[in-house]
């Protein structure tokens, strides 16, 4: 079964917290898809990731950009679509996984102040619980950082 761990956004909203998050999957040595969801929301991420930190590279792609199946971050709005065999899945928007299974390690990023995003969330949590995958539940600190709770 696969890891899912559900990150409850409250502070630093999704452009400031994805990147982080994505730094630690390539030093882990995982490659990633991130589901986001529409085309448009895509193209945003997409220049967010390539501004967010003028010290720092963080190498991503999305369709328009091609190659697909060599960028260590893919970037789509389809909702199976896996074209670097990444082992990592990051869900945004609410975006719900037909197939995790097929990734080690599943993101749900949700967007903690939007009580319409914390009930979907909600949903998916017992979605996946009934399926019986490995839950955890990430909430944002203070200072934009990461607390594991119960």
């Amino acid at each position: 079964m696969s890891e899912v761990s559900f990150y409850h956004l409250q502070r630093v909203g999704l452009e400031r917290a994805l990147p982080k998050l994505l730094e630690k999957a390539l030093e882990r040595g995982l490659r990633v898809v991130v589901r986001a969801g529409s085309d448009e929301r895509v193209e945003a991420l997409n220049s967010a990731l390539w501004t967010y930190d003028q010290d720092s590279f963080l190498p991503h792609g999305a369709k328009a950009d091609g190659f697909a199946a060599e960028q260590p971050i893919y970037l789509t709005a389809d909702a199976v679509e896996n074209p670097n065999s990444a082992r990592m899945l990051v869900l945004v928007d609410g975006m719900t996984a037909y197939d995790v299974g097929a990734f080690e390690r599943v993101l749900d990023l949700f967007d903690g102040n939007d009580a319409e995003a914390v009930e979907a969330a909600r949903g998916r949590w017992r979605a996946l619980q009934s399926g019986g995958h490995a839950l955890t539940y990430w909430q944002q600190t203070d200072s934009g950082g990461w607390e594991k709770k119960a």
